[in-house]
């Protein structure tokens, strides 16, 4: 966006109470049953959407960038403060919808706050076809993954879905959506990740970051759209391939993916190898076969 629009939105940003004030003035105690764990320090936030652009090759002119559970705003009030051209944020708890109205208003009309439930939204049916969007946002833990499979089908649909992803989730989760073949961690939100989407963990966070601490560490991790070929297997075939895989990953893959024995013998893949041994490409060999 402009840069004396830019300066200005800083500007009155940067007025605004802090984040402390704005939990305690609209009693915004974080609930436990809505995943929320408020993160208040803007040197983190601010990092989370330097580190986001930087690697979107710092192009974010005329982005629409989207939120979800922004809380009291912290995260909102970091990218309020980027280049993009305007914030979407998508909150389901009432009291933060109201808790936000300093920031919209500070916003000067470049913050849209929806109050209504993530899991039902459609992004893309709330931003202009042609603005490239990005998902910048601490995810509520209890509905993360869920979303994050979502958002992936989109991208398997349309390339251009989403110019990038920037997630905050419970440490455990990041490491099995970053988790190489042969190890633990390796399962089926590893390869339907790595399907579609260059991944990278940003960095950890630790419980201490948050506002209440959870018992878990966090981690942000970039996800970036890969550029598939045009035999690329469906979003569904890949998903029933590793679910039949990973749902008896004990077993050598002659057995829990007997169903694609003949796949398995054409493309040479060594049938006592178990689901954690295959390679993101050979899953994706199975599922196109």
């Amino acid at each position: 966006m402009g840069g004396s629009n830019l300066d200005h939105r800083i500007k009155a940003v940067d007025a605004l109470s802090p984040l402390r004030e704005v939990i305690a003035t609209y009693e915004l105690a974080a609930k436990k049953s809505l995943g929320q764990n408020f993160l208040l320090d803007m040197n983190i936030t601010d990092k989370i959407v330097r580190e986001a652009r930087q690697r979107d090759g710092d192009n974010w002119d005329g982005v629409h960038a989207f939120e979800i559970g922004p809380g009291p705003g912290g995260l909102t009030r970091s990218l309020l403060k980027s280049p993009v051209n305007r914030v979407t944020a998508i909150e389901f708890d009432k009291r933060a919808v109201i808790a936000l109205h300093d920031l919209d208003v500070a916003a000067g009309g470049d913050l849209e706050i929806l109050s209504q439930d993530a899991m039902k939204a459609d992004l893309l049916d709330l931003s202009e076809p042609d603005m490239p969007r990005v998902i910048v946002a601490n995810l509520p833990y209890n509905i993360a993954t869920p979303l994050l499979i979502g958002w992936l089908k989109q991208i398997r649909n349309d390339h251009d879905a989403y110019k990038s992803m920037s997630l905050m989730f419970q440490k455990e989760v990041a490491d099995r959506i970053c988790a190489a073949p042969n190890s633990k961690t390796y399962g089926r939100l590893a390869v339907i990740s790595q399907f579609l989407c260059n991944v990278t963990k940003i960095y950890d966070l630790p419980a201490s970051a948050f506002t209440p601490p959870p018992k878990v560490m966090s981690a942000v991790v970039h996800f970036s759209p890969k550029i598939l070929s045009e035999d690329a297997p469906s979003f569904n075939l890949v998903e029933r391939v590793t679910a039949a895989a990973f749902n008896q990953r004990r077993k050598m893959i002659r057995s829990s993916l007997r169903d694609y024995a003949v796949a398995i013998e054409a493309l040479g893949i060594d049938p006592q190898k178990r689901a954690e041994n295959l390679t993101v490409q050979e899953y994706l060999d199975i599922a196109k076969y």
